[in-house]
């Protein structure tokens, strides 16, 4: 069984239960070692498409908690660090925009 988990070391929840030890080797994958996080060769989609879905939700998750902020600092009269951090929302949303098409391309690559 494998794990995968987030920058901070907490396990990420991918998409289904683990009620039993499997590997998310695709068919015809070179990936030998049946634990697509170490995978070097690339092969590993599963592993891929689970870890991409993970980080554009916790990016969508962190623009929403940026906007928060930028909306209690422009109650509070500052005005200046609002708007960077809208500024700096926008960017994330661009990023998350790109992150969902590569996770399309992805998932159409494996069809």
């Amino acid at each position: 069984m494998h794990l995968i988990k987030d920058e901070n070391g907490n396990l990420v929840h991918h998409g289904h239960a683990h009620d039993e030890d499997h590997e998310h080797t695709p068919a015809g994958s070179t990936c030998q070692s049946g634990q697509c996080g170490s995978c070097k060769e690339g092969d590993c989609k599963n592993e891929t498409i689970a870890l991409l879905t993970y980080m554009l939700q916790h990016n969508e998750h962190h623009a929403q908690e940026l906007d928060q902020m930028a909306d209690n600092l422009a109650k509070m009269g500052m005005d200046a660090p609002c708007k960077t951090i809208k500024e700096a929302v926008s960017d994330f949303q661009k990023g998350n925009m790109r992150l969902g098409l590569a996770l399309t391309l992805v998932k159409e690559e494996m069809k």
